[in-house]
């Protein structure tokens, strides 16, 4: 149990039945009445934020979040597979669970699984991924005075935009958290 008076940045608790991620928080003393904590949270498993205060008083039971690696398989239409490389024990997670995490990852990398009370809410895929070029539009040269850039489709079919002078079969470095390409490998 923690009360809100001990609360830090990171933490979390489970709030009425919510696992909840402290953003940011502030203990405030009024000059008139009691004191009280001003927190700003996120709800973990859907994602959204929300603005609550509590009297420092107030207790809370801590939610225990495991991380763990896991080596992405295959995925066979309906289930990303995902294996332990220590056990071998295999995890089957569906398409809604995955959700946009897969579009820069293919067979073996190693990912994050994010789970609470042993059900994975989450998957997080490796920071920066290397991906070949499978289809592009030739650029065109002299058409880069504004630092033009082009799209490109990626060997996981994900769709990023690159610089004109990326052509197909060129090997580029992406990061996975913004979509965004970093460099030519």
């Amino acid at each position: 149990m923690v009360s809100a008076g001990d609360f830090r940045n990171g933490m979390t608790v489970q709030i009425d039945g919510n696992v909840m991620q402290i953003i940011e928080f502030q203990h405030v003393k009024p000059g008139k009445g009691a004191a009280f904590v001003r927190t700003k949270m996120k709800n973990i498993i859907s994602g959204g934020v929300v603005e609550k205060t509590f009297r420092p008083t107030e207790k809370f039971e801590n939610a225990i979040i495991e991380k763990k690696k896991m080596q992405y398989l295959y995925n066979d239409g309906m289930f990303y597979v995902f294996m332990d490389p220590e056990s071998f024990e295999q995890t089957s997670l569906s398409i809604d669970e995955v959700g946009d995490a897969m579009k820069f990852v293919k067979e073996n990398f190693e990912c994050t699984l994010i789970s609470f009370q042993g059900k994975v809410f989450s998957v997080e895929p490796p920071l920066f991924v290397e991906l070949e070029v499978t289809e592009t539009e030739p650029g065109l040269a002299g058409n880069t005075a504004q630092g033009a850039s082009k799209p490109c489709t990626l060997e996981t079919g994900a769709v990023v935009q690159v610089p004109l002078f990326v052509n197909i079969g060129d090997v580029l470095q992406i990061d996975t958290r913004t979509g965004e390409y970093l460099k030519r490998v």
